[in-house]
């Protein structure tokens, strides 16, 4: 339970992760050194300098004590200071300050709680930025200030050790990390070049980087080869099958239109005009949608003449709502192509379509709607097969479909990187397609 609930505040990218990985054993280290140097060497230092210093201060407030008065007690002191680094001053009650000591003098405050304890007389002490020391002792002629350098109750540069690891682990991890972005970057250029590919545009790649990104790379390459043998085998066989049937095809609606009996005749060639239809559809499916080069293009503007010429065709088509601006990196004759069938639909299988178009800073989403009946949420999956016919579920009054339709705009959306999104129309009750497409 507590991996997943840290797993929601890791880093995503690959860069931030490895600069986890790689900062974060730095940090723990230096704290555990930190704690382990102050706790173990730089405290005991202290409590020893400290017990010290208050041995001396008990015997000047013993010799204080024993004078008649404040002048006696000065002078009877004064040739032993020099030797005890000290300066001895008489203060009145009243002037005898509070403790200061800066939040972040962690000596200091150990120190203070040394000295409560070696010196039951002690009245207060002050830490000052100037690196001297004020202890106020009580004695019998009154309050005594006892001045003296710091050096004598902590160690003079306890921060060097720190600042000494802290500089040279910022600059390990400046060197690890810029070694670490040299061997990040083939891995980022493969995710590059495999995004492309997804999205149908093969950059040049060349693996490089560890043995193992290069074998990642290797095998990438091998995978995009036979990708597109495989589309391009596709595409041969079905435009050379599709090709070879125009010739027959064209001979038989030549035969048929010479015979003398018309009836006889009608229902032959309205056979011949829907093979030769199912043709023109498998010759528009071959061509695939990444056979043109992707281009800045006005998906606005591009929906807007495809509704236009829709309606000079007597379709009842309209434009709904138009939301966003600026272009998007398309193939602008396979997106057409993609909404002139989800149309063709929409009006095949409804009386009236509905296209809309809405562009983010992140996707691009292209909605065509009817009235048609739908197809059902278990059927949706099948009917973006190539050959899949759902008539059953569909208006089959205006002919039966070829089975490619949804199958050439799910092919259009994937060669961009997007996908086909097929539900219910809340507007019009009946489907809903949207191609949505990542910019």
């Amino acid at each position: 339970m507590f991996f997943q609930w840290l797993k929601h505040y890791m880093p995503r990218s690959l860069y931030a992760r490895a600069a986890l990985i790689l900062v974060l054993p730095v940090v723990v280290v230096l704290l555990v050194v930190s704690v382990a140097f102050i706790q173990n060497h730089l405290q005991g230092i202290i409590a020893q300098m400290t017990r010290s210093v208050s041995r001396q201060v008990e015997f000047v407030v013993d010799e204080v004590d024993q004078a008649p008065d404040r002048d006696a007690a000065l002078r009877r002191m004064e040739p032993m200071l020099p030797a005890l680094q000290m300066r001895l001053r008489f203060v009145e009650p009243e002037q005898v300050p509070p403790d200061f000591i800066r939040w972040f003098d962690f000596s200091g405050m150990h120190v203070r709680r040394l000295m409560r304890t070696s010196v039951p007389q002690m009245l207060a002490v002050r830490f000052n930025a100037d690196s001297s020391v004020q202890l106020f002792v009580d004695t019998v002629h009154g309050p005594l200030e006892i001045g003296f350098h710091r050096s004598l109750v902590t160690v003079s540069t306890p921060h060097q050790l720190l600042v000494t690891m802290v500089a040279f682990a910022l600059l390990m991890t400046v060197i690890s990390f810029v070694y670490m972005r040299n061997q990040l970057r083939p891995i980022t250029r493969l995710a590059d070049a495999a995004e492309a590919f997804g999205r149908g545009r093969a950059e040049p790649y060349r693996p490089a980087g560890a043995v193992e990104v290069r074998a990642a790379g290797h095998a990438f390459l091998d995978m995009r080869a036979r990708i597109e043998r495989q589309i391009e085998q596709r595409t041969l066989m079905l435009s050379g099958v599709s090709h070879d049937l125009r010739t027959p095809l064209t001979r038989l609606k030549l035969g048929l239109s010479m015979l003398e009996d018309e009836d006889e005749a009608a229902p032959l060639l309205r056979d011949v005009d829907e093979m030769q239809r199912l043709v023109e559809t498998f010759l528009e499916f071959s061509r695939g949608a990444a056979a043109a080069e992707p281009e800045p293009t006005d998906p606005i503007a591009l929906v807007r003449a495809i509704v236009e010429d829709a309606v000079r065709a007597g379709k009842q088509v309209s434009l709904g709502e138009l939301e966003g601006e600026g272009e998007v990196t398309l193939r602008a004759v396979a997106i057409r192509r993609a909404v002139e069938n989800l149309i063709d639909n929409a009006v095949r299988y409804g009386n009236r379509a509905v296209v809309s178009v809405l562009m983010t800073e992140r996707s691009l989403r292209i909605r065509v709607e009817d009235d048609g009946p739908g197809i059902p949420a278990d059927l949706r999956a099948e009917a973006m097969k190539p050959f899949a016919r759902l008539d059953s579920a569909r208006n089959q009054d205006k002919g039966s479909g070829v089975g490619l339709g949804l199958a050439i705009v799910t092919d259009a959306a994937r060669a961009h990187g997007g996908t086909l999104r097929l539900g219910t129309s809340a507007r019009l009750g009946g489907l809903c397609a949207d191609i949505v497409i990542g910019r």
